[in-house]
């Protein structure tokens, strides 16, 4: 596996570099923000280690940047960064990890593993379809720039849609993913909400947002 080291401290960049190319992976390294840009651009990489106060470009513009074309790098953030507000924005942005400084080389060895061999693609913060956004920091929903207000349950369905836009997702499915152990499958609680759902959109919209599939369950697509 190949990881790109993004860390202006020359000595602490050196030792983490020796570290990782020890336990087997290829890492090159790049000490501004500028040159982490460019490095990304003419090398493919599995795995990007980003501090946050470099030279030249922040930390957080480079990780926006590379986030605007490629979802999938995995992107572990290792800062002195330590405010629980400068974690939220980081992950906010994109990073799949976030690492406080000063740190154990083995926690960082494990979760540089740990990201590796999970597979996912980040989502963007705002799902948009047709004139229908979704605020997923916020959880708030707008049609055409007007607010539609929904209770939890109707948001946390429209949301999941929303992420497999194009998929048919079963209820059951929606019901594992929107509620707790305490949800009662025999009641009609998920009609009741999916119900509402439909017709808030609807009444905002004009449109048909959610589509029943008889005997499947439910999608969202482009019109």
């Amino acid at each position: 596996m190949r990881l790109l080291l993004v860390e202006d401290e020359k000595m602490l960049s050196e030792f983490i570099a020796k570290g990782l190319r020890n336990v087997g992976y290829a890492v090159d390294t790049a000490y501004d923000g500028e040159e982490a840009l460019y490095a990304y651009e003419v090398n493919e990489y599995d795995l990007m280690i980003l501090d946050l106060n470099l030279p030249k470009k922040d930390g957080l513009d480079v990780l926006r940047e590379i986030r605007t074309r490629n979802q999938e790098i995995k992107v572990l953030i290792l800062s002195a960064r330590t405010k629980v507000g400068d974690r939220i924005l980081g992950l906010d942005e994109g990073a799949n990890d976030y690492l406080i400084k000063p740190f154990d080389f083995g926690e960082l060895e494990a979760r540089i593993r740990n990201l590796l061999r999970r597979e996912f693609v980040q989502k963007p913060l705002d799902l948009s379809l047709n004139g229908l956004r979704i605020d997923t920091k916020a959880k708030r929903v707008c049609f055409d720039n007007q607010e539609i207000a929904l209770t939890r349950k109707e948001y946390g369905i429209l949301e999941y849609l929303m992420l497999h836009k194009g998929q048919v997702i079963s209820a059951e499915k929606l019901t594992e993913h929107v509620w707790d152990n305490e949800f009662d499958p025999f009641s009609n609680t998920f009609r009741y909400h999916i119900h509402s759902l439909k017709k808030k959109l609807y009444v905002a919209s004009g449109l048909d947002f959610i589509k029943t599939i008889r005997g499947q369950g439910y999608i969202i697509e482009e019109a």
